[in-house]
Formats: C-alpha cells, sequence, structure tokens
C-alpha cells in the first residue's frame, strides 16, 4: 500500500492525477461470480489505424474470454509455455480507473483530447506492456474471467485484438462453481452465476466473428490438436511445449488470480470430467448448451 500512496503523492504533486482501484461491491451483498457493480462511463475514443503507434504500445493482444470454471487458467499455462507468448495471472485491469483530482489536471487532460476512459486505456496498455517487456516475449495472453463483461472496452482499447473464446458444457461449469464451496454456493446459487457469465461469452462470441473457439473438452481430450489450432489461429508455430507447461508452486499459483488446485499444478493436461447425461441438466442451462453444441 505505500507503494500505492507513494506514486499518488508524486502523481497528484506533478499532475493532479491520482490511479485507483474501482470499490468494491458491500460484503455480503453479492455473490463472487456476480456482475460487476455499474460504474459511471467512461469517455473514451477508439484510436484508429493510423493513432495506433502513437496511443498503443502493445500489438496484437490475446485475451481469453471465458466463464469462471471453464479452464481458462490450463489454458494460460499452455499458452504461457510457448516461447513467444506471454500469459500472466488473472489482471483485472477492468477494475483500475484513473481520477483528475482537481479542476486544474481536469482541463489540462482535455486540451490533450484526453478523456477518463482515454487516460484508462493509457493505464491498462502500459500495464500490461510492462509485463510482456519483462518477459521478453511477443504477446501478452489475458484471462481475467471478467472481461466478458469489458468485451467491446478491450476491442476499442486494442483496435487489432485477438479473442479466444473457451467454452465448456455449461452444466460441468455449474458443477464445478458448486463445488469450490458447496455450504457457500449451492446448485441452484451456482448455476445462477456462471449463466451470468456464459451469457456474456455467448453475446461477444456471436459479435466477433474474427475471434477464435476453442473447448475445454476438446483441449483435454487432444491438446496438441488443439493447440495446433490455436496457433495457426495467432499466426505463430507450434510449440510442443504447451503440452507439458511444468509443474507450478502455490507460489505461482495465486488463489483469487485463476485455478491454484492440484490438478493445474501437475504440468500437464489432465483427463476432464465425463460430460453429464441429459437427465442431469437443468432446464436453466439447456438454452445455453444448446447454443453450444453440446445438445441437440
Amino acid at each position: 500500500m505505500s507503494l500505492a500512496r507513494n506514486l499518488n503523492r508524486a502523481l497528484t504533486a506533478t499532475t493532479g492525477l491520482q490511479v485507483r482501484r474501482a470499490p468494491h461491491a458491500a460484503k455480503g451483498k453479492t455473490s463472487a461470480a456476480a456482475k460487476p457493480a455499474a460504474r459511471q462511463k467512461a469517455g473514451y475514443r477508439c484510436p484508429s489505424a493510423e493513432e495506433l503507434p502513437t496511443e498503443r504500445l502493445l500489438r496484437r493482444p490475446v485475451f481469453i474470454i471465458s466463464s469462471i470454471r471453464s479452464g481458462s487458467t490450463l489454458l494460460r499455462m499452455m499458452l504461457g509455455a510457448h516461447p513467444r507468448l506471454h500469459a500472466p495471472h488473472e489482471l483485472h485491469i477492468g477494475r483500475l480507473e484513473v481520477a483528475c483530482t482537481n479542476w486544474f489536471s481536469q482541463r489540462a487532460m482535455g486540451a490533450l483530447d484526453l478523456e477518463r476512459g482515454d487516460l484508462e486505456h493509457l493505464l491498462w496498455d502500459r500495464v500490461l506492456h510492462r509485463e510482456l517487456t519483462r518477459s521478453g516475449k511477443d504477446f501478452v495472453v489475458e484471462k481475467t474471467p471478467a472481461n466478458v463483461y469489458m468485451y467491446q472496452r478491450l476491442k476499442d482499447c486494442w483496435p487489432d485484438v485477438r479473442f479466444v473464446f473457451l467454452l465448456r458444457h455449461p452444466e460441468s461449469i455449474g458443477r464445478s462453481w458448486h463445488e469450490t464451496d458447496p455450504v457457500k454456493r449451492p446448485y441452484d446459487t451456482a448455476v445462477t452465476d456462471v449463466l451470468r457469465y456464459m451469457r456474456a461469452v455467448e453475446d461477444a462470441r456471436t459479435a466477433d466473428a474474427d475471434g477464435f473457439t476453442v473447448r475445454y473438452e476438446d483441449i483435454t481430450e487432444d491438446p496438441e490438436r488443439e493447440m495446433r489450432r490455436l496457433c495457426a489461429f495467432l499466426d505463430i508455430d507450434y510449440a510442443p511445449a504447451m503440452l507439458n507447461y511444468g509443474r507450478k508452486s502455490g507460489g505461482e499459483l495465486v488463489r483469487g488470480l485463476g485455478d491454484w488446485r492440484e490438478n493445474i499444478r501437475t504440468g500437464t493436461v489432465q483427463p476432464g470430467r465425463a460430460l453429464p447425461g441429459e437427465n442431469e441438466i437443468p432446464e436453466r442451462l439447456r438454452a445455453m448448451c444448446a447454443a453450444w453444441g453440446y445438445t441437440s
């Protein structure tokens, strides 16, 4: 916290700006998977292709768009094992805000044609570019599940963004989310939670004809085939190291920033759970199962 305070003191003294995290919802008011609270709309403009070299440091970032409990940490590990892809833990950049703390800073930024949303985009771009530069690789991959709620904002921030849509059987997603805390999260509550994510995934997938769709079940069944397909989409050579990303410690897999359980720590792709039978799929999930091709 002292680092953040010192940074804000320096920023305030020199520019009148401050960096802050978006406020959290009151404890106990919403579930852990609830859609992020509404916030004041941040104005911004979308950079043109000619403006990109000035406006953005990152080139062609990759965002995994998925529900919680869809296998996104496994996909992150596999992609991160590629010599050209850097896939850090969940970064939650959408919960970073920039604020002008007085009239002078607001007027100064306005004179530069920078609204609050533009400043946030510059911050997000710098954070991801810093991570990528430290890694020495070529492209960054980000997988925070909440990104599904800011799909359009990501597209507006980085016009050359590439989206990977990760699907999993909806009942398996709901069951897995329930099993992470059965007492706190009864099955019906878990289904309500994950439906929000899945509907947002489908909205984004429908809107983006240029994105790439991959299924968790296909990755666990034939990981080499799926990684070859994904590498072709990303315009990079396939790397066999993606299939054996290496055993990970608790320090590398932080609770709350992705999956941290033993299966993901093994360093290899583990078999997926058996698909549910038709009679195991609750009515509320049947439409999503059909949309994603898991039922006829």
